[in-house]
């Protein structure tokens, strides 16, 4: 008889029943796609429509690879198990983002893929592109249990290669970005708070109301500096300028403040996890986990 193929829909859980939750984020992961199609094919993404497309999608693969790395710190803190069975759905949009993102890139160069690779190699925001793209494919190539289980130990080593692809992307969306760099300092901010706690986590503190304060106030600070360095070394704006500008709110709110306030939720609803875990008596401290990206 011939093999019958098992197809794993991403809605699926690993018994082949339907997880609500699983279709939810799948539906969510699909949104921005459709929608921005949905806008590009009416003509709504303004006097350059394409380059408008093709910006959006590369925005949005940073925002789902920023997703998947919050799974982890997520889990703890909101004592959320199930947030595990879509860290692998999230890191695969993220790649299916970035690879239309570069294929909107050809079809705006008119197919020409001679002038691709030449611009690939001469323009270095678009080398770095690329090189965290081919690095994100390696990486959902070898995402499926039947890979896990082939490279054993190898595997959480190879996707630990994950932190270094997204410093890239976030690089490469600085450098396109040109002169206003808000949203990349945005998701590079939340990205260093990130970073921050699986720092915390290695070094074994915490993750409780406390530390988690001190680690937004931290990712906030981290988020101003980037912003302040950044400018200073890109066009010449005086660090102290950009810094002072935080404090000045009748123009706009700088991304800084907006870090802050997104990485500052986790302290409530880890107060509340952990009232909910003891029954209302107060923290309760969980031992360390393993980390994996």
């Amino acid at each position: 008889m011939p093999t019958q193929i098992r197809i794993a829909y991403p809605w699926l859980d690993r018994a082949g029943r339907l997880s609500r939750f699983k279709l939810a984020v799948f539906l969510l992961a699909l949104a921005p796609g459709l929608w921005f199609t949905a806008a590009y094919a009416l003509d709504q993404l303004g006097g350059k429509p394409l380059t408008a497309y093709l910006h959006a999608m590369g925005d949005w693969s940073v925002r789902f690879l920023i997703l998947s790395l919050a799974v982890t710190p997520m889990r703890r803190i909101a004592n959320a198990p199930k947030l595990i069975l879509v860290r692998r759905m999230l890191g695969l949009t993220a790649l299916a983002y970035a690879l239309f993102h570069f294929t909107l890139y050809i079809v705006d160069q008119k197919f020409d893929l001679a002038r691709v690779a030449s611009e690939i190699v001469f323009r270095i925001y678009l080398t770095i592109g690329f090189a965290g793209l081919l690095g994100l494919t390696v990486l959902g190539v070898t995402s499926t249990d039947g890979m896990i289980r082939r490279l054993g130990k190898a595997w959480p080593r190879l996707h630990r290669l994950v932190y270094l692809l997204t410093a890239l992307a976030l690089l490469h969306f600085f450098l396109q970005s040109k002169i206003d760099v808000s949203k990349p300092v945005f998701w590079s901010g939340l990205f260093l708070a990130l970073m921050g706690w699986r720092l915390m986590h290695h070094l074994k503190v915490p993750s409780t109301p406390l530390p988690l304060l001190g680690l937004s106030l931290a990712a906030g600070l981290a988020t101003a500096g980037l912003e302040a360095a950044w400018y200073a070394l890109a066009t010449g704006v005086p660090a102290g300028a950009v810094l002072a500008a935080n404090l000045d709110f009748a123009y706009d709110i700088r991304p800084a403040w907006w870090v802050l306030g997104v990485v500052i939720l986790i302290v409530p609803l880890n107060l509340w996890q952990n009232r909910t875990a003891s029954g209302g008596r107060g923290p309760v401290a969980r031992p360390a986990r393993t980390v994996k990206a």
